[in-house]
C-alpha cells in the first residue's frame, strides 16, 4: 500500500476545507469596509489612526481564528 492510499482522503479533504475557509475569510475581509460607517482606507492613510488599524487587525485575526476552527 503506497502513501496516497493511506493519506489521499486526508490530503483532499484538508485542501478542500483549506479552500473554503480562505473564501469564507476574503468574502469577510471585502465585506467589512462596506459593513463601517466610515473609510477604512482614508482613516488608516490619511488620518494615520494606529488605533483603528489595531483593532481592523483584531477583527480580522479573530475571524480567521474561528473560520480556521469552524473548517478545521
Amino acid at each position: 500500500m503506497n502513501w496516497w492510499q493511506l493519506h489521499g482522503d486526508q490530503v483532499v479533504s484538508a485542501l478542500v476545507f483549506s479552500a473554503i475557509g480562505m473564501f469564507a475569510f476574503a468574502l469577510f475581509f471585502f465585506a467589512l469596509p462596506r459593513v463601517l460607517p466610515f473609510s477604512l482606507k482614508k482613516e488608516i492613510l490619511e488620518d494615520e489612526n494606529t488605533a483603528l488599524g489595531i483593532v481592523i487587525g483584531a477583527i480580522v485575526l479573530g475571524m480567521a481564528f474561528i473560520i480556521g476552527q469552524a473548517v478545521g
